[in-house]
């Protein structure tokens, strides 16, 4: 069996995806399981179709239709000139970057991979923005592992697990309660960002719960 060809190695310990060691795994078959969400998508110059069917261009057209509703892009897709024939810019850069991540997030969606990668993927959006986001990471993580890391806290509120990372140390590890609990770093960055949320709307709060769950 062919091995991985991995930047970084697992030097010690075991990194175990679906119970297999990812060093006993082919680079093809660990690809096809993870798909990543990054704080700048890369879109290419094509269509808004051929963008988010771009790890699986076998996915039909209803079903890129179907992703981008799930997420939330769909509407300000059919606004387009084009609606999902439009063509993008290079690096989407006739798009707003909380268009481009929805994008991105229904890009995932069509990929069906098991493990999603979510790294700083509400970064450097307005709060609207980042309401869409976070409606569209309930739909995103359903049913998938997701390995999600940020700074904006509400984003990994209702993770199962939080590790809290400082110079390159992990000092603390729990759910948000047991962390808030500790009155630790994690609890200290929290009031410090968001004591101005205390007024947000019930529905936001469960919003914000559900996201970055895995099973």
């Amino acid at each position: 069996m062919a091995l991985v060809h991995r930047f970084y190695d697992v030097w010690s310990g075991e990194v175990l995806v679906g119970g297999h060691d990812v060093r006993d795994l082919t680079q093809d078959s660990l690809g096809d399981q993870v798909a990543m969400v990054l704080q700048e998508p890369f879109l290419f110059s094509g269509s808004v179709l051929e963008n988010i069917r771009y790890h699986k261009t076998s996915a039909s057209r209803e079903k890129v239709v179907r992703a981008a509703q799930a997420v939330g892009a769909h509407d300000f897709i059919e606004n387009l000139p084009d609606g999902y024939d439009t063509e993008l810019e290079q690096r989407g850069g006739n798009l707003s970057l909380g268009q481009r991540q929805l994008i991105s997030f229904a890009r995932a969606l069509v990929a069906d991979a098991k493990i999603l990668v979510l790294d700083e993927a509400t970064a450097s959006i307005d709060s609207y923005t980042e309401m869409l986001i976070q409606k569209a990471l309930i739909t995103l993580l359903e049913g998938r592992t997701g390995l999600v890391i940020a700074h904006r806290l509400a984003t990994i509120r209702g993770a199962d697990r939080i590790i809290v990372l400082q110079n390159g140390e992990i000092v603390e590890c729990g759910n948000h309660e047991q962390l808030m609990a500790r009155k630790g770093l994690y609890a200290r960055l929290y009031n410090m960002n968001y004591a101005s949320f205390d007024d947000i709307s019930e529905g936001e709060l469960e919003l914000d719960a559900a996201v970055g769950k895995a099973t």
